[in-house]
């Protein structure tokens, strides 16, 4: 019996080879004693490897690598435990290599038979395997993520049932042709998430006291990035710097009136489960991105109050002192700020909740300001965002704040309460070097599920990314059924806002807004643990059903110029009615890419699909 690193081998006589007919296999793998046989990226553990040559090896074979840690190659899922998993055969790539501890080692992997006719043999059928499957290492489509209208699958992983789909010489394109440009790349996607509220963190922090398991468990459901993960892997929040429509009180970082030089300002003013919520996220998703600003400067920089209002221009440095300070604290409390804005909503003043008309001339003012305080105190990276308003004033205050201060901001977001995502464009026509975000627009209570899904996709996940955002957020993380607790008083929500997430005691549920931004983001999380994030690619669809799909796409490089990337697709299919009547069709469709050809066929619903394929 062969001895290998660790432990021992499975007897020779029980090894079998990778059928030669199957471009898939990949490779044997010793597991636990048993044998597993890797077909694409996927792997059967003690199954009986029907798909496998019959022939018997009957030589002692040594090991050349061993893994420790989950290793992906472009087609390829090769998994190792700490109990030590082996790989008899070679790897597949541009160029064999054997693999350690989950880093790449120069050389070749080769099995080592005995010199007997048997073991040439063996050798020669694991070398015509080998060529197989370089041969075969072309685009497959494996990965596929799917919510239909009908809630029968609900953000539900699947592997294509006969196998994984390949890209081949293109045919007749369908009806619904979908044509991928990866040529033409555009903006990263910073990542999709919602507005972490003290309304939304104080019914976090309930559910944590209440029920802990649960707590963990939904944070992790919300926030893991890891790949393959069944997670949504949402990685962006808003944070208001002190109170909004959603707290339990109006407050500020600094109510002394008259404090200019901002002695009194206290970042803890703001509730402790605040900062204890976002702290949980991060150590889920350590490449969280918080985004923070307020809805409005300390009352005594306006006309006393917080709600409502405008700011006094005689504080427009004090203002931006504030701001600075508010960054510097959540960085004392471990938390990274990756974006400030100057005032949410700076054309609503509602004097109902706190809330700021802001003209952009202040705006401008402030933020040129800030910028030199934050490259001045080692926070040149975090970015100055503006506007954060509606769609239908992106030809104005956003183009106007950039004549006055563009050096200052990196970038302006969006709302979604008035206007079109088209209207990003008179905003991105003029400054296509800014950033976009998209930043804020609520479920309502009572609304139809399905129809929100659409509307989102469209608008929102699809919509607004494909006009320039690098960003798509919802509004509240987290509210109960009733859309509670908000300010008392407040007018906000009318029809009563509808969180992300709906949290009843030591119960939680996720709604429709959750599947929308998770099937969104399933497309540009990092393939590698601290990885690049997806960039937006080019794609049109053609055909008669053209108008049946709704389709975003995106590539996500990797860590190692060697691997290859994953494309993805995020397709809404929204053929469901005709004329008056109901009728969900499902579309067959092709999808065209780097001129080859695969089919899929695309249940109404919104589905997330993946390959692989060389860099370029």
């Amino acid at each position: 019996m062969a001895t290998c690193r660790n432990r021992l081998c499975p007897n020779p006589q029980d090894l079998t080879l990778p059928e030669l007919g199957s471009s898939h296999v990949l490779a044997l793998l010793p597991y636990l004693g048993g044998v597993t046989c890797a077909t694409g990226r996927g792997m059967k553990r003690h199954a009986t490897l029907s798909r496998c040559l019959d022939r018997v090896v009957s030589d002692e074979m040594s090991v050349l690598a061993h893994f420790d840690s989950p290793l992906r190659h472009p087609g390829a899922l090769l998994w190792g435990t700490t109990n030590a998993m082996f790989l008899v055969g070679p790897l597949v790539g541009a160029a064999s290599s054997a693999y350690k501890h989950g880093e790449e080692a120069q050389g070749e992997a080769h099995l080592h038979p005995s010199p007997t006719r048997t073991g040439m043999r063996s050798t020669f059928l694991l070398g015509a395997c080998y060529a197989l499957v370089q041969g075969a290492a072309a685009q497959q489509i494996y990965d596929i993520w799917t919510t239909t209208w009908s809630r029968s699958s609900l953000l539900t992983y699947s592997q294509p049932s006969g196998g994984p789909i390949d890209f081949v010489a293109p045919g007749t394109a369908a009806n619904a042709d979908i044509q991928v440009q990866d040529s033409s790349v555009y903006q990263t996607v910073q990542g999709f998430g919602a507005s972490l509220t003290d309304s939304s963190a104080q019914l976090l922090s309930n559910l944590k006291s209440a029920n802990s398991g649960e707590y963990w468990q939904l944070l992790d459901y919300l926030f893991n990035v890891t790949d393959g993960a069944n997670a949504a892997g949402l990685s962006y929040i808003r944070v208001p710097l002190g109170a909004s429509d959603f707290s339990a009180n109006d407050y500020s970082f600094d109510d002394t009136s008259g404090d200019t030089g901002l002695n009194d300002f206290n970042i803890n003013a703001a509730p402790s489960y605040l900062y204890s919520t976002i702290l949980d996220i991060l150590s889920v998703n350590s490449e969280l991105r918080v985004h923070v600003l307020p809805w409005s400067p300390p009352g005594w920089m306006k006309e006393g109050t917080m709600n409502g209002g405008t700011l006094n221009t005689q504080y427009e440095s004090t203002m931006a002192n504030y701001l600075l300070k508010a960054v510097q604290g959540f960085k004392a409390k471990g938390i990274p700020v990756f974006a400030v804005g100057i005032q949410n909503e700076p054309e609503n003043s509602n004097p109902t909740y706190p809330s700021t008309s802001m003209p952009v001339a202040t705006e401008a003012a402030i933020g040129e300001a800030l910028r030199t305080l934050l490259n001045n105190n080692g926070l040149s990276s975090v970015k100055l965002i503006g506007f954060e308003h509606n769609w239908s004033d992106a030809s104005a205050y956003p183009v106007q704040l950039m004549q006055q201060a563009e050096s200052s901001f990196d970038g302006v977001s969006f709302h979604c309460y008035d206007g079109a995502y088209t209207d990003q464009a008179s905003f991105t026509s003029q400054y296509p070097d800014k950033e976009v975000y998209f930043t804020e627009c609520t479920g309502t209570l009572g609304s139809d599920w399905w129809s929100d899904i659409k509307w989102y996709m469209d608008n929102i996940m699809i919509g607004a990314v494909e006009y320039g955002a690098s960003s798509g957020l919802m509004w509240n993380l987290a509210l109960d059924g009733s859309g509670d607790p908000i300010l008392s008083g407040s007018n906000s929500c009318t029809g009563g806002c509808r969180g992300v997430v709906t949290i009843s005691g030591s119960s939680w549920s996720v709604n429709q807004e959750f599947y929308a931004l998770a099937q969104a983001s399933k497309a540009i999380t990092p393939k590698d643990p601290n990885g690049p994030w997806g960039q937006r690619v080019g794609v049109t669809v053609a055909g008669s059903e053209d108008w049946a799909l709704r389709v975003g796409a995106y590539v996500t490089k990797r860590t190692s110029s060697t691997d290859w990337w994953r494309y993805s697709l995020v397709v809404l299919n929204w053929d469901d009615s005709s004329s008056t009547t109901f009728n969900p069709q499902s579309v067959d469709a092709t999808i065209e890419f780097r001129g080859q050809q695969a089919k899929y066929t695309f249940p109404v619903g919104v589905t997330t699909l993946s390959w692989y394929a060389a860099p370029t």
